[in-house]
């Protein structure tokens, strides 16, 4: 890519190549030049652009603490739904899930053996002892926010309780793994490692995803792999971290009727936490949590 260094730079910041992303460009195609896997310069966020993702993710997080406060034994998943739609809306935004690919609903309610993408209902209703998944996502300005929260209903046992935990402290692990010009790979492997020796198993077929300008970009991002392995993280990516963890084995399957849900095979609870993260020149942002 030829720009000259007092021209505008690639990224549409408005500044000049030479004070943005000249310096990017020539870490990039030197890693690039050793066989590394790079990202597209499209799935580069500017600073304008990640300001904006910010505005959209302080809807998604006021979306979540409003839910949080009102959770409980006899809320049903329909309600959750109901809170999420008007919350969102109420501040001028739109929540993401609602008629994406044809999903129905404004949020993900993912209950106990419930892996992720559960669709709320009015016949679901939470009792004590249950663990909800509550996944929100926003739309701000045509800009993109997504995280997700677990919640513990009334007197939940201390298996759960564990798993709850420990799925938490995973996307901590992984997070502190989020460094510039690491690999997507490092990350995995300290989610999958402290999961394992923690007894639990990591959902393959499932991960997070670049997100910002779109709902789902590139890349897509798992929890099993190796350090030093998959697309490097440069600054500017933004993506998820959204580890699926079972207090069982790691094999899942799709509700065939709703053509959604995903559950565990062998019927076991399953807990996620999501957050959303820019790489930084510095490490990562917690952008939505």
């Amino acid at each position: 890519m030829e720009i000259e260094r007092d021209g505008l730079c690639w990224c549409g910041s408005g500044l000049a190549y030479e004070d943005c992303h000249r310096g990017f460009d020539e870490k990039w195609e030197e890693m690039r030049r050793k066989g590394f896997t790079m990202p597209a310069r499209s799935l580069i966020k500017n600073p304008k652009q990640i300001e904006s993702i910010r505005e959209s993710a302080k809807i998604n997080i006021a979306v979540l603490d409003y839910v949080a406060e009102h959770i409980g034994e006899g809320t049903t998943t329909g309600q959750i739904d109901q809170w999420v739609y008007h919350q969102t809306t109420s501040r001028g935004a739109i929540p993401a899930p609602l008629n994406y690919n044809g999903f129905p609903k404004s949020v993900c309610t993912s209950v106990n053996e419930e892996v992720c993408h559960g669709i709320p209902s009015d016949e679901v209703i939470l009792k004590s002892g249950d663990i909800v998944n509550v996944d929100a996502s926003t739309v701000y300005k045509g800009f993109f926010s997504d995280s997700s929260r677990m919640f513990m209903i009334g007197q939940v046992s201390e298996e759960k309780r564990r798993l709850v935990q420990v799925a938490r402290e995973c996307v901590e692990k992984g997070l502190r793994a989020v460094k510039p010009w690491g690999f997507l790979g490092d990350m995995a492997q300290a989610v999958y490692d402290h999961a394992r020796a923690n007894g639990y198993s990591v959902v393959r077929q499932i991960g997070g995803h670049g997100i910002g300008l779109a709902f789902h970009e590139s890349p897509w991002v798992g929890y099993v792999g190796r350090r030093g392995s998959g697309m490097v993280m440069a600054p500017g990516m933004v993506f998820t971290i959204e580890p699926m963890i079972n207090m069982g084995r790691s094999a899942v399957f799709q509700d065939e009727a709703n053509g959604w849900t995903i559950y565990t095979r062998d019927g076991m609870p399953s807990a996620q936490w999501e957050i959303q993260v820019a790489v930084t020149e510095q490490g990562a942002e917690v952008l939505s949590d």
